[in-house]
């Protein structure tokens, strides 16, 4: 069984800090389970059960440290590949991750009709994006609020 709902997000590598992203996307006191990575250092005093993991250092493999992560990774990695051929460009990441993350969500629907009306609401009720916008733009610009 993994994981309910899934957010993702592109992080800077030279950002030391991912503690926006779960603090926006996280509720305080939930278990944050992460692989030892510095930028989350911060989690457990900011209210959060933050369990570090750390890959380099344990003995076990990725899929057996973390299993849902591993296999998140893994059918990202295989939807890419096959849906857009590995042809993802990086100004348009955090676009394909948006997708990735609302399929992978709701992947285990009973109502599959309910997808494309909950696709359509999401249409309706955000504004268009020009591609000039698309590329090199930002999720948070794009979203009302």
């Amino acid at each position: 069984m993994g994981p309910a709902r899934l957010l993702v997000a592109m992080l800077v590598v030279r950002d030391p800090f991912g503690l926006p992203f779960v603090t926006t996307a996280v509720p305080p006191g939930a278990v944050v389970h992460t692989d030892g990575w510095g930028g989350c250092v911060g989690l457990a005093g900011l209210g959060y059960d933050h369990r570090p993991k750390s890959l380099s250092a344990s003995d076990d493999p990725a899929h057996v440290a973390m299993p849902r992560v591993h296999r998140v990774c893994s059918l990202l990695d295989r939807w890419w590949l096959g849906t857009h051929q590995g042809a993802i460009r990086r100004e348009h990441l955090d676009y394909y991750l948006d997708e990735y993350a609302f399929r992978y969500s709701r992947r285990g629907s009973r109502a599959r009709g309910m997808l494309f009306c909950r696709l359509l609401q999401q249409a309706v009720r955000v504004d268009p994006v020009p591609y000039k916008r698309l590329v090199g733009g930002s999720r948070a610009a794009d979203r009302k609020t």
